[in-house]
């Protein structure tokens, strides 16, 4: 039947060139175009998993106590002090155009200028405070000294100012929407305002802007990604000039090129015909869609020139090459497809886009590469441009490799791959789950991103690095001893944790107001039991501290995290959940998480609960895919055993370049799969045909290796050359991945043709 069906295709395209060459042309018309209206689009919401549980306690509380999304801008005085005329006017200005950029949230702007900044000290008759910066102020001498003091007595050193007094701070919370437009906020666009707006605007030789956040961080990527245009090209020059040494002819050079663009232009076409962007972290799949389509476009050209080398015309040759490669060359890349639509069982939007973005790129290839091109083909002359003397000449190549299919060498080979299985699969198990380097992972480390968040590091007892738990009471608690008391021992816990820079919550604040009350004697910086004398306490924060809310029935614990590396979150995150069981009841419950360490902490958990069932749906798609073409027990898992180990060695390999596993690095693996499965499947296929017909496996190989395999080691060495370059690349996570993808093409190809062959020469080994 299957047969029937490839004849019956075969048929109407080839009897239909004329209308099958005018409708990819419209179709390439189209799609061309809505590619062109293609946009980066970097929402923030796209990188978190919405589902979580940490994710749903962030957005119940984010409007009252602002979110993850944040900003924060570091004034710098060159000199080392910020107190003179011209540093506090450029902290105003900074403050200013700050507030007034579309998608700042301006109820969370906050800074010394900001009139919510305030301080309270201790006088013979109570309290008296007032704002940091007072309404009269002048930016004379005897201002900023009145201002330093206010300062000191607000205990805002070390959050709004530096702690060595070099640096003040302007942070704010980021909308989701732009409130001119009522659109989606554009991250990118946002980034590059900060950069014009605020970098370009103030900095000078004696200022200094250091500017960090989601969305400026989303937007150096964006820069980056830009860089990755470059790459395209250098790929497609490589590729071209591999494949003119493959084929010894500028037409078999060219459509397979030709083709593989068009999959790339029709894939980011149809994004905007589905409504999504281009996402920079997601900016590598337009190559991966050409590094297959090259592949399976090299597979058919090797199978053209056989048939012609054997005496056919290119029409000919065209049709059988169309024949005996559409249901081996369908196979894999629907194997593809729907391993990469495995991805949408992960909640995380950027990863679900991915696998939308690669799962069309490669469903395209399946016309453009495995229709088109042969059609095209079909239309030239290449009875004089084929050289079989060419051809012959790996003869000798083949004769070694099918030794492979013996069981004497079979052995060995079997033996060699099941010690570098054992000695990956340990190495794996040491795969960090979340960020292994301070910073922002995707960039490099000497990146001006990442040296303005060393600064902030550096200068300031606060980062972006810090989670906040949400205790959750009953309306007036904390004016409840028992409750507030466990805020309290709840932070004194945490404090104590390693990895935990600093905390605060309303009860250290409360008992520090305590003592105010009590002439500032340290030792009544304690929780008052009485309700009263609390409630005076309490009553003293206000809302705009962000420790509480307007009814106290919501109390946040800040916590400071030294960095966000993996096992810092992770250490943390254990302790939250260890001290919450301990001190949780019917009156208060200490709920993760928020802040932008919550956001990692609950990306890294769904990361590390994804995994395992990515990599079972990736390989039972893939096995259920190769079985139906197989029809073979044997068969399926001659291919799906390479894969795997090469899978693992890929994650041992992630252990020794210290990348983690992270939103960015999670897909690699089943994109690796994907690309991977096609070398065993060319391969297989023909072998399955020969051994049917009844030749030994060896002889069944080396036929396998005369058809396919100029192919199939050619498109692995192309493809790992092509993205090798990527090391030079300004992006770390291109630079990562290069790596990882030069080491599964290759490890991939040599599985193919190694591994196989092996496998091969002990499952059918009566006919060895």
């Amino acid at each position: 039947m299957l047969e029937k069906f490839v004849n019956g295709v075969e048929t109407f395209l080839f009897r239909h060139r004329g209308w099958v060459i005018s409708f990819f042309i419209l179709a390439s018309l189209f799609l061309g175009y809505q590619a062109s209206q293609l946009k980066m689009d970097a929402a923030f919401t796209k990188n978190i998993p919405l589902q979580h549980t940490y994710m749903q306690t962030y957005l119940k509380h984010q409007k009252d106590f602002g979110g993850a999304n944040s900003v924060m801008v570091a004034v710098e005085d060159v000199s080392g002090d910020v107190f003179n005329e011209h540093f506090f006017k450029t902290l105003k200005d900074v403050h200013d155009q700050l507030f007034f950029i579309p998608g700042i949230d301006r109820a969370q702007v906050k800074s010394l200028f900001s009139p919510s900044t305030r301080f309270t000290e201790v006088v013979e008759d109570g309290f008296a405070g007032g704002p940091v910066i007072p309404a009269d102020f002048s930016y004379s001498q005897s201002d900023l000294d009145r201002v330093r003091g206010n300062i000191e007595k607000a205990g805002i050193v070390g959050r709004l100012v530096a702690e060595n007094y070099s640096s003040a701070m302007v942070s704010a919370q980021l909308m989701d929407f732009d409130p001119q437009t009522g659109e989606k906020l554009d991250t990118i666009a946002l980034a590059e305002q900060l950069e014009n707006d605020l970098r370009k605007k103030f900095e000078s030789d004696k200022i200094k802007i250091h500017i960090i956040g989601f969305s400026k961080m989303a937007g150096d990527v964006a820069d980056g990604a830009k860089g990755v245009l470059l790459f395209f090209l250098f790929a497609i020059a490589i590729t071209g000039i591999m494949v003119y040494l493959f084929s010894r002819s500028l037409l078999l050079t060219v459509l397979p090129l030709i083709c593989s663009l068009v999959a790339v232009e029709w894939q980011l076409g149809l994004l905007t015909v589905v409504g999504f962007g281009l996402d920079p972290m997601s900016i590598l799949v337009p190559f991966l869609v050409f590094a297959i389509g090259v592949s399976h476009g090299v597979q058919m050209i090797n199978a053209v020139k056989k048939r012609v080398a054997s005496g056919n015309t290119t029409k000919v040759a065209a049709t059988l090459a169309f024949r005996s490669l559409l249901v081996p060359g369908g196979v894999a890349l629907l194997s593809d497809t729907v391993g990469f639509l495995t991805l949408l069982a992960i909640d995380i939007g950027i990863i679900r886009e991915l696998a939308i973005s690669a799962s069309l790129g490669v469903a395209v290839i399946i016309l453009t590469n495995l229709i088109l091109l042969p059609v095209l083909l079909s239309f030239t002359h290449l009875e004089k441009q084929v050289n079989t003397k060419e051809i012959d000449k790996t003869e000798k190549v083949w004769i070694a490799l099918s030794k492979f299919a013996t069981p004497k060498y079979a052995v060995s080979v079997l033996a060699i791959t099941t010690v570098l299985y054992g000695l990956g699969f340990y190495q794996s198990q040491r795969l960090k789950v979340g960020d292994l380097h301070e910073g922002a992972p995707a960039l490099h480390s000497d990146s001006r991103y990442n040296l303005d968040t060393a600064f902030i590091t550096d200068k300031f007892s606060i980062t972006t690095d810090v989670m906040s738990v949400i205790a959750e009471t009953k309306e007036e608690g904390c004016t409840y001893h028992d409750i507030i008391n466990r805020v309290d021992q709840f932070e004194w816990l945490m404090s104590n944790t390693p990895g935990v820079q600093s905390t605060i919550s309303v009860a250290s604040v409360a008992k520090k107001v305590n003592a105010g009350f009590n002439e500032g004697n340290a030792k009544w910086a304690v929780l008052p039991r009485n309700t009263a004398t609390l409630g005076q306490a309490i009553s003293r924060i206000p809302t705009t501290s962000g420790l509480l809310n307007r009814d106290c029935s919501v109390m946040p614990v800040y916590i400071f995290l030294e960095d966000h590396k993996a096992e810092t979150i992770e250490t943390v995150i254990d302790k939250v959940k260890l001290i919450s069981k301990a001190l949780d009841n019917d009156d208060i419950k200490f709920k993760l998480a928020s802040g932008p360490v919550g956001v990692m902490a609950a990306t890294n958990e769904a990361v590390a609960e994804a995994q395992l069932p990515m990599m079972i749906y990736v390989y039972a798609a893939v096995f259920i895919l190769c079985l139906l073409s197989f029809k073979s027990l044997k068969a399926t898992i001659v291919v799906i055993i390479p894969l795997y180990v090469v899978s693992t060695l890929a994650q041992a390999l992630m252990t020794f370049l210290d990348i983690g596993l992270v939103v960015s690095t999670l897909p690699v693996i089943a994109l690796g799969v994907g690309i991977g499965v096609d070398y065993g499947i060319y391969i297989l296929s023909t072998m399955s045909v020969k051994l049917s017909e009844g030749l030994d496996v060896q002889k069944a190989y080396l036929e396998a290796l005369k058809e396919r395999g100029s192919a199939v080691i050619f498109t692995g060495l192309t493809l790992a050359i092509g993205v090798s370059t990527w090391v030079f690349s300004a992006l770390k996570f291109q630079m990562d991945m290069g790596i990882l993808l030069t080491f599964m093409f290759l490890v991939n190809m040599l599985g193919a043709i190694i591994i196989i062959p092996a496998l091969s020469s002990i499952f059918w080994r009566k006919s060895c």
